[in-house]
């Protein structure tokens, strides 16, 4: 695996502003974070075995279950008992 892909992965460096994501949602909580981060690098990341549609697709899909899950946690007033 070449280092970039661990430190620098392309998916989360090429934005157009040049800003890592990392830099973004580090400020952030998890869910949040999380949710930015699969937003950030939908139609970027390729996975052997999925088209990219397919691969956009399910990484909108999993920021919006991040959202999903910080709207519960916010609901419920804890981080415990809302999964």
């Amino acid at each position: 695996m070449n280092k970039n892909n661990v430190n620098h992965p392309a998916h989360y460096t090429s934005h157009p502003s040049g800003i890592e994501c990392i830099q973004v949602i580090e400020h952030y909580n998890f869910n949040v974070g999380n949710a930015i981060k699969y937003l950030w690098r939908s139609g970027i990341k390729q996975e052997e075995g999925k088209d990219s549609q397919e691969k956009q697709i399910e990484d909108l899909q999993k920021a919006v279950w991040y959202i999903e899950r910080e709207i519960r946690r916010i609901k419920s007033g804890t981080y415990a008992n809302f999964i």
